[in-house]
């Protein structure tokens, strides 16, 4: 049964910084979450915020990763002729596989290739 004191059906608290925005719900809806289980929640994603922030700043290295990926990130999906190389690593990935695959088969129909080669053949 739902509670009738309008400020039961709202969270008092605002979100925490950098969190989505909570489903409040509306008439006759509370919403996702129960006033309750919103504050737990709330707690759960503060604490959760402090774990992370003291493991970051116990591990450095993290922020090196971070860096180095975001100026990988920034050098190569702001180049314009992404795309088109990006088509080309396919094309030439794909067309390495077609070589594989016919040297298979020329492999397995050459009768006594496999035999006289097989320290190539793992």
């Amino acid at each position: 049964m739902a509670d009738k004191d309008p400020d039961h059906q709202k969270p008092q608290e605002n979100s925490p910084h950098g969190m989505e925005p909570y489903d409040l719900g509306g008439n006759g809806d509370l919403g996702a979450l129960s006033k309750e289980q919103q504050e737990k929640l709330n707690k759960y994603k503060i604490k959760t915020r402090i774990e992370n922030e003291k493991y970051l700043r116990e591990h450095p290295e993290v922020e090196c990763l971070v860096s180095g990926f975001l100026q990988y990130v920034n050098k190569h999906f702001t180049d314009p002729d992404l795309p088109t190389d990006v088509e080309r690593k396919l094309e030439a990935r794909q067309q390495k596989i077609r070589q594989n695959r016919f040297l298979q088969k020329m492999v397995l129909l050459a009768p006594g290739w496999k035999a006289a080669h097989s320290n190539l053949i793992p």
